[in-house]
């Protein structure tokens, strides 16, 4: 049977306790298992492989997904790097010009000395990734959408570009979550997730997580993910667990009190200019429709005519809204990306794309619109 969404948010990869039949799964809080000979166990062995909640996790994000294989991570940057683990020197990448910047810093600073090229391109412009595209291409990296200026890309159309090349396509799929966006099934070979986000909720645990279709590229992952060893343990796999059974719930009004927000910021006389897809005159609009289930609770915004002093004097005025790394949390938060979360890429690369001292990119939580609106009156006056 397919179940929708909210069920397999609920209860996809969880199963009864069959010790005790506990509801919720157990956090497994072991390193070894018992074999009974040698080779000859339960399906797990050591916990840095395989281990029970961590497992339940892992099925559950790839039913999210609509995928059949799932592999959770210590951290987004660690399930980013084990898909760059498939590459060889030589290989080429193409990716975004608007990018997270931390997968940026691993690009340029890290695997670039190991005989990759990278590509940076506008990524809602399938035609620009068509251009760079060359024998050599074998993976295509776009986060849709982007961060921060919300950028989206056609993932069916450039799912047949890497398909025509030999690549494959993954896609950061985090700031949407499986609950708008299921890049899979929509061309792309790998999801990945930093599951800090939407997908914990709750601003306590840092995870990633990669979802897959092809069990050989499956097995390849794991053989990497299982040899270098940034799997998490079974605490934080619970806790994710368990901020899952609320995805839906929380997404639903992440979108709405993120509607609510960026309606309120387009016309003030503050702001210059506002990133969100939802609106009709977002040059991406059309796609999110087509891909997505709702525009989401990110929304950026440039202040009109600011100093980076005058930037750092509202980005710190706020007092619902928290002035900090990350997003996708129940509570809102602040981020300037130019200083905190992209920071690590030149001033003159982001600048190009529009990350600009004076833009502030804002995760609306799940707070009483009404006080996150007259937060945000306060600060901006």
């Amino acid at each position: 049977m397919r179940y929708k969404f909210a069920t397999k948010a609920i209860h996809a990869g969880q199963h009864a306790d069959p010790t005790t039949g506990a509801v919720m799964t157990p956090i497994y809080q072991t390193s070894t298992y018992r074999q009974a000979a040698p080779g000859d166990h339960q399906g797990f062995e050591y916990s840095r492989g395989t281990n029970p909640t961590r497992k339940a996790l892992e099925d559950c994000l790839a039913a999210l997904e609509n995928g059949n294989h799932g592999l959770a991570f210590s951290s987004g940057m660690a399930a980013t790097e084990t898909v760059l683990k498939l590459l060889k020197p030589g290989d080429e990448v193409i990716t975004g010009d608007d990018l997270y910047g931390g997968s940026y810093r691993m690009f340029t600073k890290v695997y670039a000395h190991y005989g990759i090229k990278f590509y940076f391109v506008d990524t809602s412009k399938p035609e620009q990734i068509e251009e760079k595209m060359t024998v050599n291409t074998r993976l295509i990296w776009i986060e849709t959408p982007t961060n921060p200026t919300l950028k989206l890309a056609d993932i069916a159309a450039i799912g047949k570009l890497a398909k025509r090349a030999g690549a494959l396509l993954a896609v950061d799929n985090t700031f949407a979550s499986p609950y708008l966006q299921n890049p899979l099934d929509l061309g792309a070979d790998i999801v990945m997730h930093s599951v800090t986000k939407y997908i914990g909720g709750h601003s306590d645990v840092v995870m990633g997580a990669l979802v897959m279709n092809d069990k050989g590229l499956y097995d390849k992952l794991f053989f990497y993910y299982n040899a270098c060893g940034g799997t998490p343990g079974p605490q934080d796999s619970f806790l994710v667990l368990r901020g899952i059974k609320t995805l839906h719930l929380r997404m639903r009004a992440h979108c709405e009190n993120g509607r609510k927000v960026a309606e309120y910021l387009k016309t003030h006389p503050r702001i210059e200019k506002i990133y969100w897809p939802g609106f009709e005159d977002h040059p991406g609009h059309g796609i999110a429709k087509q891909q997505m289930r709702d525009f989401g609770g990110m929304v950026s915004i440039v202040l009109k005519d600011a100093s980076l002093t005058d930037t750092f004097k509202v980005a710190s005025s706020f007092k619902v809204f928290t002035l900090a790394e990350s997003l996708g949390g129940v509570e809102s938060l602040i981020n300037h990306p130019a200083t905190m979360t992209h920071g690590s890429i030149p001033r003159e690369i982001r600048e190009r794309v529009g990350v600009v001292d004076n833009l502030i990119r804002i995760s609306v939580g799940i707070e009483d619109i009404d006080d996150l609106l007259e937060d945000l009156a306060q600060a901006l006056g």
